[in-house]
Parts: structure tokens; sequence; C-alpha cells
């Protein structure tokens, strides 16, 4: 009885085109906001914030930009890792031969470099589509594997080929503690997933969706294509390039070209299937899923009792995943978003469901 809409008017169109619309989601937001800013860096310990909170919004800020294009769009990606990789190595760049500039500008630069290399990948949209696209992306994520590590101009000429940022600086202030960077991830994040909340509720996130279901009846009612497609992958590039920067600066410290494979490219796809297609929830839920389901395996079976070695609890990961894939495709194609709501409808209703 507590999630109830009655007595909640809306008097004026600003009122009733606001995100929460309804009170109680309003309060419990506004509550996770303050439990996550004020709480969590109190509360929680150093390895919690390093090695799972921090990737954890990191890896949702990507999913998001990847559900921007397939799940809002309807254009499958496969380079998502290559975008990524495009955006740590940009940042990395711009930080090092530009020392003066500010760490946000240099996040922003490398989601600026990750979007020129998404659109132009993104061309061939306009032509092709379904597994054809697949493929044509998956161009990408081969492409920058080979240019980042045989070019050896964006590695600054390291006989290794490994990377290592400078320390994270901003008007004077240092990122030193995980519980700073945490601050810091969460911030970014927080005002990304408002702004691309505000791109899909607006005439372009329309634009997207009526691509998505028919396009033929959506260039015949006057979008175009070559916008709504371009932009798709433009913004979400951006996006998964500003993950990109803030992966390798604020969570690997170092990396090499490895670190964006092939496998991170799967990983956001799952995230985005698993979580929900066309939902900016569901990119939530989706990360904190594949960030977790490696930590839960590897600890549920030692609880029980059970032996399982590595190498056992990494395939047992890949089955599960893919399982899992294939149970929410059939069963609930729009993942645990939907599961989410579902939740939410029927709370309205109880206990009197009549």
């Amino acid at each position: 009885m507590l999630y109830r809409e009655n007595g909640q008017f809306k008097a004026t169109y600003s009122a009733d085109q606001q995100i929460f619309p309804i009170r109680q989601d309003r309060i419990v937001v506004a509550l996770f906001l303050a439990f996550a800013f004020v709480a969590m860096p109190l509360l929680a310990s150093d390895y919690l914030l390093q090695a799972l909170v921090t990737p954890f919004l990191i890896l949702s800020l990507a999913a998001i930009g990847l559900n921007l294009l397939v799940g809002y769009c309807g254009q499958i990606s496969l380079g998502s890792g290559a975008f990524m990789a495009v955006g740590a190595y940009a940042a990395y760049n711009f930080a090092l031969r530009i020392p003066e500039l500010n760490l946000i500008v240099v996040f922003l630069l490398g989601g600026l470099s990750a979007m020129l290399v998404g659109i132009l990948f993104g061309v061939p949209s306009l032509r092709i589509k379904g597994l054809y696209l697949a493929v044509a992306t998956l161009a990408a994520q081969f492409f920058s594997d080979w240019v980042f590590a045989r070019i050896k101009w964006f590695t600054n000429y390291s006989s290794s080929g490994s990377v290592s940022v400078p320390t994270l600086e901003m008007f004077g202030y240092a990122f030193e503690t995980p519980a700073q960077k945490y601050l810091l991830v969460l911030g970014i994040v927080a005002l990304f997933a408002l702004m691309a909340k505000n791109l899909v509720r607006g005439h372009l996130g329309r634009s997207w969706m009526a691509m998505r279901d028919m396009d033929v009846a959506a260039e015949v009612i006057g979008i175009r294509p070559m916008y709504a497609k371009l932009t798709a992958f433009a913004l979400s590039s951006f996006f998964i390039g500003v993950a990109g920067a803030m992966w390798g600066f604020v969570h690997l410290g170092s990396w090499e070209p490895l670190a964006f494979d092939v496998n991170r490219s799967l990983n956001l796809l799952f995230m985005v299937i698993i979580g929900g297609l066309g939902s900016i929830l569901g990119s939530f839920f989706g990360a904190a899923f594949i960030v977790l389901m490696p930590i839960l395996l590897s600890q549920i079976p030692a609880a029980l009792g059970v032996p399982l070695s590595t190498a056992a609890a990494s395939h047992l990961e890949f089955m599960i995943f893919g399982a899992l894939i294939v149970f929410f495709l059939i069963v609930e194609p729009h993942g645990l978003a939907r599961l989410w709501a579902i939740g939410k409808e029927k709370l309205r209703l109880w206990p009197f469901p009549h």
C-alpha cells in the first residue's frame, strides 16, 4: 500500500513530463543517491570501492552507451571494446602531450575521439543491418587491436606496449584514495545517466525507437535514417569512449591493448541483453550482474564445501552467461529491467489486486 499514485495530480506540463512522475520513486532515488555519495565512501572498504563498485559504475556507463545504439536504435554492434580503447588511448595521449588539460576535459576529448571513430564505422549501417552490420562493427574491434599494438606512437613508443597514466588531478586536487576515485566516477556516471535518460525521452530518442521498430515506416513519416543512425552511433561511441578513458585512468592505471579485446565487447553486449534492451536502469542491472557473477562463482562453491578450480570457475561463468542470455531472449527479452517493472506494477495493486 506504500506504492500508490492516489492523490498525486499533475497540474503542469513539466510535472507531467518529469523523469520520475511518482513521488515514491523520487524519494527512493534521492535516498539512493544520498547513500551513494555520502554513506558509501564512509562505510565501504577500499577493496569494495576499488574492485567492485568503481568497475561496476564504469561498465554501467559503457553499457548505457551500447544500449543507446542496440536497445533504442536497434543497430547491432560488436565493436564497443574498440571504442573503449579509442577513448582510453586518446585520453592518454591528450594528457601526455598537453599536460595542462583538465582531467574532465581529457575524458571528454577521449569520448569525442571515440565518437569520430564510431561515426566512421557507423556509415555501413546506412546500407546494411543485422548480422552484416555486426560483422562490420566487429571489424572495428580487430582494427583497433592492430592499430594500438602496431603503431607505437599511440603508446608513446613503449617497448612493452603498455602505458601508464599520470596522477589524477583536477583543479589542483589529486584523486589518490579509492574513495576519491569512486566519487569522481560516480559524479560523471550520474551526469551521463541523466543525459542519456533525457536523450531517449526527447525527439532524438523517439526517432531512434522508430528506426528500431520499423525503419521503412519511420522514413515514411519523415525521420531521416542517416541522421538517426549516425547520431546513435556517435552518441553511443561518445559514452563508451568516456567509459574507456575512465576504465584506463581510474580503474586500471596502466594497460595494454588486450585490455580492450573482443571479450570486453561481448561482456558489454551481455550486460545489455541480461539487464534489458532499451532501458537505462537495465544497463546498471546488467553491469552489476556481470561484475558480481565471477565473485559469486568463486565464493559460493567454497562456502558449500565444493572444491572448484579457477579454470572450472571461468568455464562455468561462460556457461552461465550463455544459458542466461538464451533464457532472457526466450522468457523475458527485456531482461532484468522488465522484471523490476513487473514488480513495481504488482506493488501498485497490492494488497487489493482488483
